[in-house]
Protein backbone atom coordinates (compact mmCIF):
# COMPACT_ATOMS: atom_id res chain seq x y z
CA UNK A 1 0.00 0.00 0.00
CA UNK A 2 2.56 2.34 0.71
CA UNK A 3 4.47 1.62 -2.58
CA UNK A 4 2.06 2.01 -4.55
CA UNK A 5 0.76 5.61 -2.60
CA UNK A 6 5.02 6.62 -3.55
CA UNK A 7 4.60 5.41 -6.48
CA UNK A 8 1.30 7.43 -7.09
CA UNK A 9 3.28 10.72 -5.60
CA UNK A 10 6.14 10.01 -7.65
CA UNK A 11 4.21 10.00 -10.70
CA UNK A 12 2.43 12.83 -10.27
CA UNK A 13 5.05 15.01 -9.71
CA UNK A 14 6.64 13.65 -12.95
CA UNK A 15 3.38 14.74 -14.76
CA UNK A 16 3.61 18.14 -13.02
CA UNK A 17 7.19 18.70 -14.06
CA UNK A 18 6.39 17.57 -17.81
CA UNK A 19 3.38 19.85 -17.99
CA UNK A 20 5.52 22.55 -16.90
CA UNK A 21 8.49 22.36 -19.04
CA UNK A 22 5.76 21.62 -21.99
CA UNK A 23 3.60 24.72 -20.84
CA UNK A 24 1.08 22.66 -20.80
CA UNK A 25 -2.63 22.89 -19.35
CA UNK A 26 -4.35 19.59 -19.75
CA UNK A 27 -5.20 17.33 -16.65
CA UNK A 28 -5.56 14.44 -18.17
CA UNK A 29 -2.21 12.34 -18.20
CA UNK A 30 -2.65 11.19 -21.65
CA UNK A 31 -3.32 14.75 -22.92
CA UNK A 32 0.03 15.61 -21.12
CA UNK A 33 1.78 12.94 -22.85
CA UNK A 34 0.00 14.10 -26.04
CA UNK A 35 0.74 17.43 -25.61
CA UNK A 36 4.53 16.65 -24.56
CA UNK A 37 4.92 14.60 -27.76
CA UNK A 38 3.61 17.70 -29.92
CA UNK A 39 6.56 20.02 -27.69
CA UNK A 40 9.04 17.65 -28.97
CA UNK A 41 8.22 17.55 -32.53
CA UNK A 42 8.38 21.06 -32.55
CA UNK A 43 11.83 21.32 -30.62
CA UNK A 44 13.20 19.16 -32.98
CA UNK A 45 11.57 21.39 -36.03
CA UNK A 46 13.25 24.67 -34.00
CA UNK A 47 16.60 22.28 -34.01
CA UNK A 48 16.68 21.33 -38.11
CA UNK A 49 15.60 25.48 -38.58
CA UNK A 50 18.53 26.28 -36.81
CA UNK A 51 20.79 24.23 -38.65
CA UNK A 52 19.77 25.33 -41.68
CA UNK A 53 20.85 28.74 -40.68
CA UNK A 54 23.75 28.12 -39.27
CA UNK A 55 24.80 26.09 -42.47
CA UNK A 56 23.59 28.97 -44.73
CA UNK A 57 25.68 31.79 -42.39
CA UNK A 58 28.88 29.42 -42.58
CA UNK A 59 28.48 29.37 -46.47
CA UNK A 60 28.18 33.20 -46.08
CA UNK A 61 31.24 33.73 -44.16
CA UNK A 62 32.74 31.46 -46.64
CA UNK A 63 31.59 32.73 -49.56
CA UNK A 64 31.69 36.85 -48.18
CA UNK A 65 35.56 38.47 -48.38
CA UNK A 66 39.05 36.80 -48.42
CA UNK A 67 39.24 33.89 -46.40
CA UNK A 68 42.29 34.13 -43.90
CA UNK A 69 45.18 32.15 -45.28
CA UNK A 70 48.98 32.12 -43.80
CA UNK A 71 51.80 32.93 -46.19
CA UNK A 72 55.57 32.48 -44.58
CA UNK A 73 58.68 32.41 -47.07
CA UNK A 74 62.12 31.92 -45.43
CA UNK A 75 65.47 32.08 -47.20
CA UNK A 76 67.20 29.21 -46.69
CA UNK A 77 71.05 27.85 -47.80
CA UNK A 78 70.29 26.55 -51.13
CA UNK A 79 66.68 27.63 -51.14
CA UNK A 80 63.19 28.57 -49.86
CA UNK A 81 61.04 27.18 -47.34
CA UNK A 82 57.58 28.08 -48.55
CA UNK A 83 54.56 27.68 -46.07
CA UNK A 84 50.88 28.13 -47.10
CA UNK A 85 48.10 27.29 -44.61
CA UNK A 86 44.57 27.97 -44.73
CA UNK A 87 41.55 27.04 -42.38
CA UNK A 88 39.79 25.27 -44.78
CA UNK A 89 40.43 23.53 -48.35
CA UNK A 90 41.44 25.12 -51.27
CA UNK A 91 40.40 23.02 -54.28
CA UNK A 92 42.98 24.19 -57.47
CA UNK A 93 45.19 26.37 -55.20
CA UNK A 94 48.17 24.17 -55.30
CA UNK A 95 48.37 24.36 -59.28
CA UNK A 96 48.69 28.03 -58.62
CA UNK A 97 51.52 27.94 -56.04
CA UNK A 98 53.22 25.26 -58.30
CA UNK A 99 52.63 27.74 -61.10
CA UNK A 100 54.33 30.24 -59.64
CA UNK A 101 57.46 28.11 -58.82
CA UNK A 102 57.93 27.67 -62.13
CA UNK A 103 57.48 31.25 -62.89
CA UNK A 104 60.35 31.99 -60.19
CA UNK A 105 62.18 29.10 -61.90
CA UNK A 106 62.21 26.89 -58.84
CA UNK A 107 61.98 23.27 -58.42
CA UNK A 108 60.39 21.33 -55.24
CA UNK A 109 62.85 19.22 -53.10
CA UNK A 110 60.75 18.36 -50.63
CA UNK A 111 56.89 18.99 -50.40
CA UNK A 112 54.45 17.94 -47.79
CA UNK A 113 50.19 18.92 -48.54
CA UNK A 114 47.35 18.12 -47.30
CA UNK A 115 44.07 19.31 -48.68
CA UNK A 116 41.22 17.55 -46.19
CA UNK A 117 40.17 19.67 -44.03
CA UNK A 118 42.54 22.99 -44.16
CA UNK A 119 45.40 23.84 -46.86
CA UNK A 120 48.64 22.99 -45.48
CA UNK A 121 51.64 23.38 -48.16
CA UNK A 122 54.89 23.44 -47.02
CA UNK A 123 57.95 22.92 -49.48
CA UNK A 124 61.57 23.64 -50.47
CA UNK A 125 62.53 25.38 -53.66
CA UNK A 126 65.89 25.53 -55.25
CA UNK A 127 66.52 27.53 -58.27
CA UNK A 128 66.33 25.37 -61.40
CA UNK A 129 69.76 24.37 -63.46
CA UNK A 130 72.03 25.09 -60.72
CA UNK A 131 71.59 28.73 -60.59
CA UNK A 132 73.06 31.13 -57.91
CA UNK A 133 70.30 31.92 -55.25
CA UNK A 134 71.84 34.80 -54.67
CA UNK A 135 70.12 37.45 -56.74
CA UNK A 136 66.32 36.09 -55.35
CA UNK A 137 65.28 37.55 -52.39
CA UNK A 138 62.71 36.00 -49.85
CA UNK A 139 60.35 39.23 -50.70
CA UNK A 140 59.98 38.10 -54.08
CA UNK A 141 58.96 34.95 -53.82
CA UNK A 142 56.60 35.91 -51.61
CA UNK A 143 55.39 38.41 -54.31
CA UNK A 144 54.77 35.59 -56.28
CA UNK A 145 52.97 33.36 -54.62
CA UNK A 146 50.85 35.89 -52.78
CA UNK A 147 49.97 36.93 -56.59
CA UNK A 148 49.47 33.51 -57.22
CA UNK A 149 46.93 32.86 -54.54
CA UNK A 150 45.03 36.45 -55.58
CA UNK A 151 45.14 35.14 -59.17
CA UNK A 152 43.20 31.56 -57.70
CA UNK A 153 40.94 33.59 -55.68
CA UNK A 154 39.66 35.55 -58.49
CA UNK A 155 38.94 32.37 -60.51
CA UNK A 156 37.49 30.77 -57.95
CA UNK A 157 35.04 33.70 -57.46
CA UNK A 158 33.79 33.09 -61.01
CA UNK A 159 32.19 29.85 -60.12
Amino acid sequence: MVARVHRRTGMHSSLQRLRSITKSHARRKTSMILDASEYIRGLKQRLLELNQLAVAAAQKVIDCGPMPMKLKVEAQEKGFMIEVLSQRSCEGLLVFILEAFEELDLEVVEARVSCVDNFCFEAVGIKGNNEDMGHMEAQVVEQVVSQAIQNWREVTKQY
